[in-house]
């Protein structure tokens, strides 16, 4: 099996990932019935020779929900026909996510108001308070 890159720098081994094959659910009549076409794709991310220490403590803790107690990652296929097609798209599936929780976001500096902006607040808090003062009741002399 071929290797399945996921970033520039980042390559999951083919060895390191296997695949089983079973039945898809829902209608389909006889194709459906008699074919093995859903494809469930399993990769070790405890033991993995694709990740660095640090890369992969994080794939482990952004994807807890989705990796078993055995350290298993299992991402299943079954939206086309063909089972080759499937493997193609639990690999692609499987890049996507690994590639999502390797991203780390950057953080946000946070800045100060500018002397406009502030400005501009202050002028529309003074234009609604003229608004609301116009509308209160009066007395007439």
């Amino acid at each position: 099996m071929e290797d399945l890159q996921v970033k520039e720098r980042i390559t999951i081994p083919g060895w390191e990932l296997w695949f089983t094959a079973s039945r898809s659910g829902g209608p389909g009549g006889q194709h459906a019935n008699k074919t093995n076409s859903r494809v469930t794709l399993h990769w070790r991310v405890e033991s993995t020779t694709a990740l660095t220490a640090a890369q992969r403590a994080r794939v482990m803790a952004r994807l807890a929900t989705r990796i078993d107690d055995e350290g298993v990652l299992q991402i299943s296929a079954e939206d086309e026909r063909s089972q080759h097609r499937n493997r193609e798209l639990a690999r692609e599936r499987l890049a996507a996510l690994v590639r999502d929780a390797l991203h780390v976001a950057t953080r946000r500096r946070p800045t100060q108001p500018t002397r406009g902006s502030r400005e501009r607040r202050l002028q529309a808090k003074k234009a609604q308070s003229g608004k609301k003062a116009e509308r209160r009741w009066r007395p007439t002399d």
